[in-house]
């Protein structure tokens, strides 16, 4: 009987030490440090009287797309009343990087100009804030609570390495038309390339030491 009046002071002692304690999100096996993806818009507005770009816009929108250094993870826009001939001469010059004229342009300050047409590019960017992460020394850590870097080498190489950073808010939609040489290009080349040092190491002349 006293045995079991003292297993039951001794829950009671360790209930009241761990009931002040939050039940943190790093208590759990999901990362609390995660990519965030942020969006940046950038206008051009070009003048395209009667529907068409006008004569030295085209260079001059060129010139602008190199200067953002414009490629793949881009969305481009076009916005204003006009279209068919200026959308198809934009659409002509991003398709030089690449890239496709996207419908729904996104909503920018300012409205477009009478006789002009306004080319919108979207970028979005993928990073982890805030790491690395030691904020919360590893030990003591009586919550049994993961570090407070966990998670950020691997969503850190994960954000820098994608391609697209929306791939990281939702998956794309299948096309109509399934292509298995796109869906297997990555295994084909993990396949067929050479593994690093498969060359052999380089002789080095020791001599003298």
């Amino acid at each position: 009987m006293r045995s079991t009046f003292a297993l039951l002071a001794l829950g009671t002692a360790l209930a009241g030490c761990t009931s002040g304690m939050a039940d943190m999100p790093s208590r759990g096996l999901a990362a609390v440090n995660v990519p965030v993806v942020t969006s940046a818009n950038y206008v051009f507005d070009a003048a395209a009287p009667g529907g068409t770009l006008a004569p030295g816009e085209t260079e001059r929108l060129s010139g602008w797309f190199q200067g953002l250094g414009l490629g793949y993870g881009d969305s481009v826009y076009v916005d204003g009343g006009y279209g068919g001939p200026a959308v198809a001469q934009v659409a002509q010059l991003a398709g030089r990087y690449g890239l496709l004229v996207q419908p729904g342009a996104p909503i920018t300050a300012g409205e477009v100009a009478p006789g002009s047409v306004r080319v919108v590019v979207s970028r979005r960017r993928a990073e982890v804030p805030g790491c690395p992460n030691w904020s919360v020394p590893a030990q003591p850590n009586y919550a049994n609570s993961n570090m407070s870097n966990y998670g950020c080498a691997v969503n850190s190489n994960l954000a820098a390495m994608v391609a697209d950073p929306v791939d990281l808010i939702h998956g794309r939609e299948a096309g109509s038309v399934a292509d298995s040489m796109t869906a297997t290009r990555a295994v084909d080349m993990y396949r067929k390339t050479a593994p690093t040092g498969s060359k052999g190491l380089t002789n080095i002349n020791t001599k003298g030491n």
